[in-house]
């Protein structure tokens, strides 16, 4: 049976702080396991292992007001949603794999349970919800910064263009959520030494563990992509790096000349290695939509 993901906000915590660390290896075996043969001893240590994964990322949205056992119940919820669906022979961690998941339980979980806010799920809008205020504050202290100071119609103006959505989505957004919110910049106590709320907010920089899983799927991807090159002929491959890789891209006319090619056909041997490439890369297609998620 999977870890009870609705254990008390203290005893999950403490059960997930002194569980193992697993190395690839191990994780690749417990991963497989669950797969083949549905060994749900393998699926209690594999989702036990990461459930801290799951609490440090629940963590990050308690300033949403919602209870932090729920956030976690819904973390954990993601982690084995995670497990269920991921592939072992992928190359890819289930770490990273499974944060995309766990983040997206959660964040769903805070959409449908803010108090004033009844939206759909759609990426601008969840975009909004989640970097509006923040978005605000930094471009408030940016104009203070430099002697200036924005009325509401120019901040507006201006989170839509950093967050690439539409202006009446912005305002729409900033009416639903300026009921239960205040000012990013006040401080918690009344003494001047007193911390302003920007403060408590989740750090967005990676952490190490995500560099380094960053690391480790751009890797990946690499040598995806070599794999595919591999797979082309030389003339393709030539081709390919001559229009796409070199940083003055040759154009048809002067590769025809050198291959003694039409354009027509210079061309015709580019879209048919691009086809071939795509053909090698779907053979990863869930992986990579992972990493890209």
């Amino acid at each position: 049976m999977a870890l009870d993901v609705t254990a008390s906000d203290n005893a999950l915590p403490r059960r997930a702080m002194k569980a193992e660390m697993l190395d690839a290896e191990t994780e690749q075996e417990l991963a497989r396991a669950w797969r083949d043969h549905r060994d749900e001893a393998a699926l209690h240590r594999l989702v036990t292992a990461y459930m801290r994964l799951a609490i440090s990322t629940a963590a990050k949205f308690k300033r949403y007001g919602a209870p932090m056992n729920d956030l976690i119940q819904e973390a954990g919820l993601g982690l084995m949603k995670a497990a269920e669906k991921f592939d072992p022979d992928r190359g890819v961690r289930f770490s990273t794999y499974a944060v995309w998941w766990i983040k997206a339980s959660v964040q769903d979980y805070v959409m449908r349970n803010w108090s004033l806010v009844r939206t759909g799920s759609t990426s601008a809008q969840k975009s909004l919800f989640f970097n509006m205020r923040r978005v605000q504050a930094r471009l408030e202290r940016e104009a203070q910064a430099e002697g200036a100071s924005l009325d509401r119609d120019q901040l507006m103006q201006m989170v839509a263009m950093d967050l690439g959505v539409p202006l009446r989505d912005v305002e729409m957004m900033d009416g639903r959520l300026s009921g239960s919110d205040f000012s990013l910049n006040a401080q918690q106590s009344g003494d001047e030494e007193g911390r302003e709320w920007i403060e408590t907010l989740a750090d967005e920089g990676e952490t190490t563990a995500e560099m380094v899983g960053e690391a480790h799927d751009q890797a990946q991807i690499k040598a995806w992509l070599d794999q595919a090159m591999d797979e082309l002929s030389e003339r393709e491959r030539f081709i390919l790096r001559e229009r796409k890789l070199a940083d003055e891209p040759r154009t048809l006319e002067s590769l025809g000349e050198e291959l003694s090619l039409s354009k027509e056909r210079v061309r015709q041997l580019e879209a048919g290695a691009f086809v071939k490439m795509r053909k090698t890369l779907e053979r990863h297609g869930e992986a990579l939509t992972a990493l890209f998620a």
